[in-house]
């Protein structure tokens, strides 16, 4: 197998077998041809169906590998022998399970019991073929026999004794049947034949291979980031994509040397430009198009076609350039209709081809050699965009915030036209939950950007912004509705639910795997304190005052990310997009309280020292004219003048 359709295969593979592990209804023989009826061969199963999954056609060949105490064809030389099955020759036999604890590799000097010899097996079967058949069997427990006495040496056993089993695994007869086979040329032939029938299946076809795909998406080293990463990484392993996946981790070096997510992905490390090194623009955004360039210039790359994501993704399906048409000069990616700029001076004035501007983002899978054109081109629009202040309006840009948040965005869109890069624009590869499908399209990628509600229950990314879910043993979002409490009246309402559920069950499954890997303990042998304590992780998000907490001016623009200025509202779909303004003037109402309040305050306490100090020096004239009555009366002065002393240090300290 190439090692790109085995990357492909394995994690589905790997699930497949789990799916049928647990589908006991179907263990029966009738069903799965297992003769015990033990589920046993679920794994043989998950090879099939995740081959079936991925999209793997076999060349089926059985000349290859024979069981022995089979026969085998007549012309053909069997290259591998699996004793996974009892076989025998005359009275003796052999079965594998009868050794299933035998610790004989380390037992000096036992071998398996001893075959019959060459010279017998001649005498037992006249037919020719019968007669490979029971040589064959020879050739097996003699191998493994012989396997074991140089295991043993290498052991440092001494030499055994010498016996007559012993002098023939050293013979020229046992060298001449057991020497190395080759296919034969009949083999071969029939193996040819096929490979041409299965050619002849594929009319149309030129039989070029499937070129090589590499997915990369960029992130930062932040808990927010991390719980998008394992999402992410997780479905892109039961998607069937091909090729690997590598995270481009933006981060500053100091951050790095705090960072604990180092094992979450595949990862290309980059050196962050949140804040730009030349202008000192806080702008997050810019990594994505950064950290491109930097992987191109600094990874061994091999493959083809290149597919750029988002981290807050999830994959449903494959995302290739033979199913969607890309090619060398036309990259493929989704609609973001809200990118006006394209269709007004903001394009004239960033490119030379604004009739080359495509309105796309989100999912794009563009050639090896059209990236590597077009990457620093990004960076450089972005750059420029970024820096067009005066063209951040809402009418220009299409930018609810004016914050040039989406100046990355047109920075894709504007480089690509420079290229003159025509893209070919696709409906059926993403879709953000909570948004109505269009029937009968398998959506291969869930962008959960917006907020999407099924019910009471909602999801907003946003909302665990600052919540560490990786390190936090069993932490997960809240639990979507179970799809079996929908609304089935309405069709194009409970498949846009069903979605949501999904994607909300996706991130749980994905961070409960993540947990295991971790070797997090068992959650039923944690105290009920401890565990109460985890349930509540679950329960409901940071309160919003937290959920803020990154909520800042569009003056000075440090916005982590605003999702929701990239979508244009839809009323028929159950996403809210997130009020950046309003969080902007609720912290602002707030600041203004605390503010009346401190001052209020402060001419409190002011009041309050003055009103002490006036009655301290009243009460200090009252007591001066006590003190001196006392003083002549008293025959206990020295106690009298104590006293007064300790009332005057309390009138001065106050």
């Amino acid at each position: 197998m190439h090692i790109d359709d085995l990357r492909a295969l394995a994690p589905v593979w790997l699930s497949k077998t789990e799916e049928q592990r647990e589908d006991k209804a179907h263990w029966g023989t009738n069903y799965t041809g297992d003769i015990y009826g033990t589920g046993w061969i679920s794994e043989m199963h998950g090879y099939s169906f995740g081959a079936a999954e991925v999209g793997l056609r076999h060349k089926i060949n059985d000349n290859l590998m024979i069981y022995p105490g089979y026969t085998p064809r007549e012309g053909i030389e069997p290259i591998l022998m699996h004793y996974g099955l009892p076989f025998s020759v005359g009275n003796w036999s052999f079965s594998k399970l009868e050794h299933h604890e035998d610790d004989i590799v380390y037992d000096c000097g036992r071998l398996f019991p001893e075959p019959p010899y060459p010279r017998e097996v001649k005498g037992m079967e006249t037919d020719p073929n019968q007669r490979r058949a029971l040589f064959l069997n020879l050739e097996c427990i003699n191998t493994l026999n012989e396997g074991l006495l140089l295991q043993h040496t290498a052991n440092g056993c001494p030499k055994p004794k010498w016996s007559k089993y012993l002098s023939f695994l050293k013979s020229k007869t046992f060298a001449e049947l057991s020497q190395p086979r080759l296919v034969t040329p009949k083999s071969v032939q029939m193996m040819e034949v096929e490979h041409m029938q299965t050619q002849e299946k594929h009319v149309g076809n030129p039989g070029k291979p499937y070129p090589k795909i590499h997915t990369i998406f960029s992130t930062e080293c932040s808990p927010y980031f991390d719980w998008q990463t394992v999402g992410l990484v997780h479905s892109f392993h039961l998607s069937g994509q091909p090729g690997n996946i590598t995270r481009l981790l933006s981060c500053k070096e100091e951050d790095l040397k705090q960072y604990k997510g180092h094992d979450l992905a595949t990862t290309h490390y980059v050196p962050s430009m949140s804040r730009h090194p030349l202008t000192g623009d806080w702008y997050p955004a810019i990594n994505k198009p950064a950290a491109v360039l930097h992987w191109l210039n600094h990874a061994k790359i091999d493959a083809e076609y290149i597919v750029i994501l988002d981290a807050d993704m999830i994959m449903r399906g494959p995302i290739t350039p033979w199913e969607f048409n890309a090619s060398l000069g036309r990259p493929v990616s989704t609609p973001y209709d809200y990118l006006i700029g394209c269709d007004n001076e903001l394009a004239k004035m960033h490119t030379r081809h604004p009739d080359a501007c495509n309105k796309v983002g989100g999912v794009i899978i563009m050639h090896i050699n059209d990236l590597r054109r077009f990457a620093l081109l990004w960076l450089h629009k972005t750059e420029e965009v970024r820096a067009d202040t005066a063209h951040w309006s809402r009418n220009i840009t299409g930018d609810v915030y004016e914050a040039g948040w989406i100046s990355e965005m047109y920075g894709y869109s504007f480089g690509a036209a420079e290229l003159n890069l025509r893209h070919i624009i696709s409906n059926e590869i993403l879709i953000y939950p909570g948004y109505v499908p269009a029937p009968g399209v398998k959506y291969r990628v869930f962008h959960y950007g917006l907020e999407f509600r099924v019910g009471n229950w909602s999801f907003d990314k946003a909302n665990w912004r600052n919540f560490d879910f990786v390190n936090k043993c069993w932490a997960k979002f809240p639990d979507p509705p179970d799809p079996s409490t929908l609304d089935h009246t309405e069709e194009n309402a409970l498949q846009r639910d069903l979605f949501s559920i999904e994607c909300g069950n996706t991130l749980n499954e994905a961070l409960r795997l993540h947990h295991e890997k971790k070797k997090c303990p068992d959650p039923t042998s944690i105290s009920s304190p401890i565990r109460e304590n985890l349930d509540s992780i679950s329960l409901s998000p940071p309160n919003q005052e937290t959920a803020r907490e990154v909520t800042t001016s569009r003056k000075f623009g440090k916005i982590e990310e605003i999702s929701a200025s990239r979508h244009s509202p839809d009323l028929k779909n159950e996403s809210r997009e997130s009020s950046l303004p309003a969080m902007a003037n609720e912290t602002f109402t707030a600041m203004r309280f605390w503010i009346i309040g401190l001052w209020a305050f402060s001419i409190f306490v002011f009041a309050t020292v003055i009103s002490v100090m006036l009655s301290g020096r009243k009460g200090q004239r009252k007591r001066g004219k006590s003190f001196k009555t006392k003083r002549r009366s008293s025959h206990s002065g020295f106690r009298d003048l104590n006293g007064n002393d300790s009332h005057l240090r309390s009138a001065e300290i106050a």
